[in-house]
């Protein structure tokens, strides 16, 4: 009688904990890849191309999918030494979801990583 009340709840709390361990990993693997990418285009021979080419090296290989990259400062091999570079990533969570991903609404994680030309 106890086992059949209390299994929902444990089935409920490894779903659950493995859906958020799962969207944690999606977020530090978009923080990481927007500064790496940053990192890049902020260098002298930086450009848009190879900081994107870092950021997707970084989440193909962490298994993201459906991400997108943006750079709202325009292209940063134009930029002034001191200016801002800005890169945007994103990437949805229903692709990205282990187990319950069709069930779950889909959001948009997002990260903006801001630093000035080198």
């Amino acid at each position: 009688m106890e086992f059949a009340v209390c299994l929902p709840v444990l089935v409920l709390l490894v779903f659950g904990s493995i859906e958020a361990s799962s969207f944690i990993f999606l977020k530090q693997s978009i923080s990481v890849s927007a500064y790496e990418g940053v990192r890049d285009a902020i260098r002298n021979e930086g450009s848009n191309a190879t900081a994107r080419q870092r950021i997707e090296n970084i989440l193909n290989s962490r298994g993201v999918q459906g991400y997108a990259v943006a750079f709202p400062s325009g292209e940063s091999a134009d930029a002034d030494r001191g200016d801002e570079i800005i890169v945007e990533v994103s990437a949805p969570t229903q692709p990205n979801s282990p187990l319950a991903g069709q069930f779950i609404a889909n959001r948009t994680i997002r990260s903006r990583v801001v630093m000035i030309k080198e």
